[in-house]
């Protein structure tokens, strides 16, 4: 299985102990799921993550810069997509649909207009978890 993940699944696992921080974490260890980047994806998790108002630790940042680094898959992103409502968006869904993508993971409303423009399904990470591992990775509420 292919997977692309949005930023702000990235931002919601290094900075909070859920949901989206046991789907990623999940991801990179099954050994059959490749997490799909490209270099402008890459490039855009490392200055997100390391913005100052978060304020995570070096050692926090410096543990999932190299997690990334060693356990995704760089690829280029061949097909151009245009995605007026947010261009930042559009390399997202170039890489799905270049990588040939079995899932788009993201918490941004703002993909929900895009799934005209590629054939792989746009998951939020609770549909994700539910759809791909939901007695690993969904915990009860309560």
């Amino acid at each position: 299985m292919r997977v692309v993940i949005d930023t702000n699944l990235l931002v919601s696992a290094v900075i909070r102990d859920r949901l989206p921080e046991r789907v990623l974490l999940w991801c990179l260890g099954q050994s059959d799921i490749e997490w799909l980047v490209t270099p402008e994806i890459m490039s855009e998790y490392s200055a997100v993550i390391q913005r100052p108002k978060f304020s995570l630790p070096g050692a926090t940042i410096n543990w999932w810069l190299e997690l990334l680094a060693t356990d995704t898959r760089m690829i280029e992103a061949r097909d151009k997509i245009d995605f007026p409502r947010d261009r930042k968006d559009a390399s997202f869904l170039m890489c799905a649909a270049s990588g040939k993508a079995d899932y788009l993971i993201t918490g941004d409303g703002d993909f929900s207009e895009a799934q005209a423009l590629i054939a792989t399904p746009i998951l939020s990470v609770r549909a994700f978890a539910d759809a791909v591992a939901p007695q690993t990775l969904v915990v009860p509420e309560g």
